[in-house]
Protein backbone atom coordinates (compact mmCIF):
# COMPACT_ATOMS: atom_id res chain seq x y z
CA UNK A 1 0.00 0.00 0.00
CA UNK A 2 1.36 3.32 -0.81
CA UNK A 3 1.88 6.17 1.96
CA UNK A 4 -1.29 7.93 0.83
CA UNK A 5 -3.38 5.28 2.20
CA UNK A 6 -2.00 4.93 5.50
CA UNK A 7 -4.53 7.81 7.00
CA UNK A 8 -7.54 6.80 8.81
CA UNK A 9 -10.03 4.64 6.99
CA UNK A 10 -13.08 6.64 8.10
CA UNK A 11 -11.59 9.89 6.29
CA UNK A 12 -12.03 8.14 2.67
CA UNK A 13 -14.87 8.51 0.33
CA UNK A 14 -15.71 6.35 -2.94
CA UNK A 15 -16.70 9.40 -5.69
CA UNK A 16 -18.29 7.64 -9.05
CA UNK A 17 -18.46 9.95 -12.24
CA UNK A 18 -20.92 8.84 -14.77
CA UNK A 19 -21.42 10.12 -17.94
CA UNK A 20 -24.02 8.98 -20.23
CA UNK A 21 -23.42 8.77 -24.44
CA UNK A 22 -25.82 12.25 -24.49
CA UNK A 23 -22.92 13.75 -22.78
CA UNK A 24 -24.88 14.44 -19.47
CA UNK A 25 -22.59 13.82 -16.44
CA UNK A 26 -23.20 13.69 -12.76
CA UNK A 27 -21.29 12.68 -9.83
CA UNK A 28 -22.30 10.57 -6.84
CA UNK A 29 -19.86 9.88 -3.50
CA UNK A 30 -20.40 8.05 -0.37
CA UNK A 31 -19.76 10.53 1.78
CA UNK A 32 -22.64 12.36 3.68
CA UNK A 33 -21.90 15.53 2.01
CA UNK A 34 -21.55 16.73 -1.09
CA UNK A 35 -17.92 17.03 -2.31
CA UNK A 36 -16.69 19.30 -5.15
CA UNK A 37 -14.29 17.99 -7.33
CA UNK A 38 -12.63 19.26 -10.68
CA UNK A 39 -15.49 21.35 -11.26
CA UNK A 40 -17.79 18.74 -10.99
CA UNK A 41 -19.91 18.10 -7.96
CA UNK A 42 -20.20 15.03 -6.52
CA UNK A 43 -23.46 14.29 -4.71
CA UNK A 44 -24.08 12.93 -1.52
CA UNK A 45 -25.93 9.47 -2.39
CA UNK A 46 -26.92 7.57 0.47
CA UNK A 47 -26.86 3.69 -0.51
CA UNK A 48 -23.92 3.95 -3.19
CA UNK A 49 -21.62 1.01 -2.49
CA UNK A 50 -19.24 -0.84 -4.85
CA UNK A 51 -18.79 -4.74 -4.72
CA UNK A 52 -14.73 -5.69 -3.93
CA UNK A 53 -13.15 -4.76 -7.44
CA UNK A 54 -11.30 -8.01 -8.82
CA UNK A 55 -7.60 -7.46 -10.27
CA UNK A 56 -5.61 -9.84 -12.04
CA UNK A 57 -4.58 -11.21 -15.21
CA UNK A 58 -7.30 -13.33 -15.88
CA UNK A 59 -9.71 -12.04 -18.54
CA UNK A 60 -12.53 -10.92 -15.89
CA UNK A 61 -9.85 -8.35 -14.21
CA UNK A 62 -11.22 -5.27 -13.68
CA UNK A 63 -14.67 -6.24 -13.54
CA UNK A 64 -17.11 -4.69 -10.63
CA UNK A 65 -20.81 -4.28 -10.13
CA UNK A 66 -22.14 -0.91 -8.47
CA UNK A 67 -25.23 -1.42 -6.46
CA UNK A 68 -27.43 1.83 -5.33
CA UNK A 69 -30.49 3.93 -4.38
CA UNK A 70 -32.74 5.39 -7.14
CA UNK A 71 -32.67 9.05 -6.76
CA UNK A 72 -34.94 10.93 -8.93
CA UNK A 73 -32.72 13.72 -9.77
CA UNK A 74 -29.41 11.52 -10.39
CA UNK A 75 -30.10 8.02 -11.49
CA UNK A 76 -34.32 7.52 -11.85
CA UNK A 77 -36.40 4.55 -12.53
CA UNK A 78 -37.50 5.65 -16.05
CA UNK A 79 -34.26 6.68 -17.22
CA UNK A 80 -32.61 3.46 -15.76
CA UNK A 81 -36.20 0.88 -17.86
CA UNK A 82 -35.77 3.86 -20.88
CA UNK A 83 -32.14 2.60 -21.11
CA UNK A 84 -30.41 6.25 -20.73
CA UNK A 85 -28.07 4.83 -19.18
CA UNK A 86 -26.53 1.66 -21.05
CA UNK A 87 -22.81 2.28 -22.09
CA UNK A 88 -22.56 4.99 -20.24
CA UNK A 89 -18.28 5.75 -19.01
CA UNK A 90 -18.25 5.06 -15.59
CA UNK A 91 -14.95 5.86 -13.27
CA UNK A 92 -14.83 4.65 -9.33
CA UNK A 93 -12.16 6.82 -7.54
CA UNK A 94 -10.95 7.09 -3.68
CA UNK A 95 -10.57 9.96 -1.90
CA UNK A 96 -10.45 12.03 1.30
CA UNK A 97 -13.57 13.89 2.05
CA UNK A 98 -11.22 16.43 4.38
CA UNK A 99 -9.39 17.15 1.22
CA UNK A 100 -11.22 16.35 -1.93
CA UNK A 101 -9.44 15.75 -4.74
CA UNK A 102 -5.88 15.54 -3.40
CA UNK A 103 -5.93 11.82 -3.13
CA UNK A 104 -7.48 10.63 -6.24
CA UNK A 105 -7.00 7.15 -6.55
CA UNK A 106 -8.42 5.61 -9.75
CA UNK A 107 -10.04 2.19 -8.63
CA UNK A 108 -12.09 1.11 -11.86
CA UNK A 109 -13.20 2.36 -15.17
CA UNK A 110 -15.09 1.08 -17.55
CA UNK A 111 -18.89 1.36 -19.23
CA UNK A 112 -22.52 0.10 -17.52
CA UNK A 113 -23.53 -3.40 -18.56
CA UNK A 114 -26.46 -4.81 -17.65
CA UNK A 115 -28.96 -3.19 -15.26
CA UNK A 116 -30.87 -4.45 -12.80
CA UNK A 117 -33.94 -2.72 -10.64
CA UNK A 118 -35.35 -4.13 -6.73
CA UNK A 119 -37.84 -2.10 -5.28
CA UNK A 120 -36.23 1.43 -4.63
CA UNK A 121 -32.44 0.02 -5.29
CA UNK A 122 -30.51 -1.11 -8.76
CA UNK A 123 -27.42 -2.85 -8.92
CA UNK A 124 -25.02 -2.24 -12.62
CA UNK A 125 -22.63 -4.31 -13.86
CA UNK A 126 -19.33 -2.16 -14.90
CA UNK A 127 -17.54 -3.65 -18.24
CA UNK A 128 -13.77 -3.21 -17.79
CA UNK A 129 -11.07 -2.97 -20.42
CA UNK A 130 -11.03 -6.82 -20.56
CA UNK A 131 -14.20 -7.21 -21.82
CA UNK A 132 -11.90 -6.49 -25.16
CA UNK A 133 -10.89 -9.42 -25.02
CA UNK A 134 -13.80 -11.12 -26.46
CA UNK A 135 -14.09 -9.09 -29.23
CA UNK A 136 -12.67 -11.16 -32.72
CA UNK A 137 -9.53 -10.05 -33.51
CA UNK A 138 -10.29 -10.12 -37.55
CA UNK A 139 -13.90 -10.00 -38.95
CA UNK A 140 -15.38 -12.81 -40.67
CA UNK A 141 -16.83 -12.22 -43.42
CA UNK A 142 -20.21 -12.12 -44.77
CA UNK A 143 -22.11 -10.91 -47.93
CA UNK A 144 -23.50 -7.70 -45.94
CA UNK A 145 -21.34 -4.89 -45.80
CA UNK A 146 -19.52 -4.97 -42.48
CA UNK A 147 -19.13 -0.78 -41.82
CA UNK A 148 -21.94 1.87 -40.77
CA UNK A 149 -23.13 4.37 -43.15
CA UNK A 150 -20.80 7.36 -43.12
CA UNK A 151 -17.43 5.96 -40.48
CA UNK A 152 -14.11 6.18 -41.55
CA UNK A 153 -14.52 2.18 -43.23
CA UNK A 154 -17.67 3.47 -45.34
CA UNK A 155 -16.32 7.23 -45.95
CA UNK A 156 -19.65 7.99 -47.65
CA UNK A 157 -20.17 12.23 -46.81
CA UNK A 158 -23.03 12.33 -44.60
CA UNK A 159 -23.28 16.44 -45.22
CA UNK A 160 -27.04 16.44 -46.41
CA UNK A 161 -28.12 13.34 -45.01
CA UNK A 162 -28.88 14.46 -41.77
CA UNK A 163 -31.53 16.94 -41.16
CA UNK A 164 -33.75 18.08 -37.85
CA UNK A 165 -37.38 17.78 -38.39
CA UNK A 166 -40.39 18.92 -36.55
CA UNK A 167 -42.59 15.87 -34.86
CA UNK A 168 -46.40 16.19 -35.53
CA UNK A 169 -47.39 12.90 -33.76
CA UNK A 170 -46.40 9.83 -32.76
CA UNK A 171 -48.98 6.56 -32.56
CA UNK A 172 -47.19 3.64 -31.20
CA UNK A 173 -43.80 3.25 -33.54
CA UNK A 174 -45.00 5.68 -36.15
CA UNK A 175 -43.66 9.22 -36.10
CA UNK A 176 -45.48 11.49 -38.21
CA UNK A 177 -42.80 13.99 -40.46
CA UNK A 178 -43.48 16.08 -43.36
CA UNK A 179 -41.28 16.53 -46.31
CA UNK A 180 -39.86 12.90 -46.56
CA UNK A 181 -38.01 10.98 -49.19
CA UNK A 182 -39.59 7.87 -49.34
CA UNK A 183 -37.23 5.13 -48.15
CA UNK A 184 -34.42 7.46 -47.66
CA UNK A 185 -34.18 6.86 -43.64
CA UNK A 186 -34.76 3.05 -43.66
CA UNK A 187 -32.21 1.21 -41.73
CA UNK A 188 -31.19 4.69 -40.61
CA UNK A 189 -31.61 6.40 -36.65
CA UNK A 190 -33.58 9.09 -34.87
CA UNK A 191 -32.12 11.00 -32.03
CA UNK A 192 -34.51 12.84 -30.06
CA UNK A 193 -33.55 16.70 -29.53
CA UNK A 194 -36.37 18.15 -27.30
CA UNK A 195 -39.06 16.90 -24.83
CA UNK A 196 -38.96 14.19 -22.29
CA UNK A 197 -37.06 11.48 -24.79
CA UNK A 198 -33.96 14.26 -25.52
CA UNK A 199 -30.50 12.66 -26.23
CA UNK A 200 -32.08 8.80 -26.52
CA UNK A 201 -31.22 7.75 -30.03
CA UNK A 202 -33.62 4.90 -31.69
CA UNK A 203 -32.89 3.11 -34.73
CA UNK A 204 -35.21 3.55 -38.11
CA UNK A 205 -36.89 0.73 -40.05
CA UNK A 206 -38.50 2.37 -42.90
CA UNK A 207 -40.39 5.51 -43.62
CA UNK A 208 -42.50 6.76 -46.91
CA UNK A 209 -42.90 10.70 -47.75
CA UNK A 210 -45.00 11.58 -44.52
CA UNK A 211 -43.98 8.84 -41.57
CA UNK A 212 -40.85 7.25 -40.27
CA UNK A 213 -41.31 3.80 -38.50
CA UNK A 214 -39.15 3.14 -35.26
CA UNK A 215 -37.91 -0.68 -34.02
CA UNK A 216 -39.44 0.63 -30.74
CA UNK A 217 -42.01 2.73 -29.45
CA UNK A 218 -40.54 6.10 -28.09
CA UNK A 219 -39.77 5.62 -24.20
CA UNK A 220 -41.74 8.25 -22.94
CA UNK A 221 -45.07 10.36 -24.43
CA UNK A 222 -43.90 12.68 -27.19
CA UNK A 223 -45.76 16.30 -27.56
CA UNK A 224 -46.10 18.00 -31.13
CA UNK A 225 -43.42 20.22 -32.44
CA UNK A 226 -40.66 17.91 -30.76
CA UNK A 227 -37.46 18.50 -32.71
CA UNK A 228 -35.56 15.08 -33.52
CA UNK A 229 -32.38 14.69 -35.48
CA UNK A 230 -33.07 12.06 -38.58
CA UNK A 231 -29.52 10.57 -40.48
CA UNK A 232 -30.07 8.68 -43.68
CA UNK A 233 -29.42 5.16 -43.37
CA UNK A 234 -28.31 2.14 -45.76
CA UNK A 235 -29.13 -1.98 -46.17
CA UNK A 236 -25.59 -2.69 -46.42
CA UNK A 237 -25.94 -4.05 -49.80
CA UNK A 238 -23.86 -3.87 -53.10
CA UNK A 239 -26.12 -2.56 -55.19
CA UNK A 240 -27.59 0.22 -52.91
CA UNK A 241 -23.85 1.19 -52.51
CA UNK A 242 -23.09 1.24 -55.78
CA UNK A 243 -26.35 2.56 -57.06
CA UNK A 244 -27.62 4.69 -54.52
CA UNK A 245 -23.81 5.98 -52.48
CA UNK A 246 -21.34 5.27 -55.93
CA UNK A 247 -19.36 3.91 -52.95
CA UNK A 248 -18.43 0.26 -54.24
CA UNK A 249 -15.00 0.94 -54.12
CA UNK A 250 -15.38 1.58 -50.06
CA UNK A 251 -17.70 -1.72 -49.59
CA UNK A 252 -16.78 -3.93 -46.88
CA UNK A 253 -18.42 -7.20 -47.90
CA UNK A 254 -17.92 -10.29 -49.88
CA UNK A 255 -20.84 -10.66 -52.03
CA UNK A 256 -19.46 -12.88 -54.51
CA UNK A 257 -17.81 -14.98 -52.18
CA UNK A 258 -18.92 -19.08 -52.09
CA UNK A 259 -20.98 -19.89 -48.77
CA UNK A 260 -21.18 -23.26 -46.96
CA UNK A 261 -24.21 -23.58 -49.30
CA UNK A 262 -21.57 -24.43 -52.01
CA UNK A 263 -20.24 -27.88 -50.31
CA UNK A 264 -24.17 -29.33 -49.94
CA UNK A 265 -24.82 -29.21 -53.05
CA UNK A 266 -24.49 -32.21 -55.59
CA UNK A 267 -25.10 -33.26 -59.12
CA UNK A 268 -28.05 -32.34 -60.88
CA UNK A 269 -29.59 -30.54 -57.67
Amino acid sequence: MSDDLDGALCTFAFCWRLERRDGVTIGLTSHDRDLEIGGLRYRAAPGMAPSAVRSGIGLDGGDTDVAGALVADAISEGDLMAGRWDGAALELRLTQWEAPGALWRLLARGEIGAVTRKGAAFSAELVGAASLMASPIAPSTSPDCRASLGDRQCRVDMAGRRRIVAVTGVEERSVAVAGLVAGDHAYGRLRWMTGANAGMVQAILDNDDARLTLADPPAFAVEPGALALVVAGCDRQLATCAGRFGNAANFRGEPYLPGTDLLTRYPGG
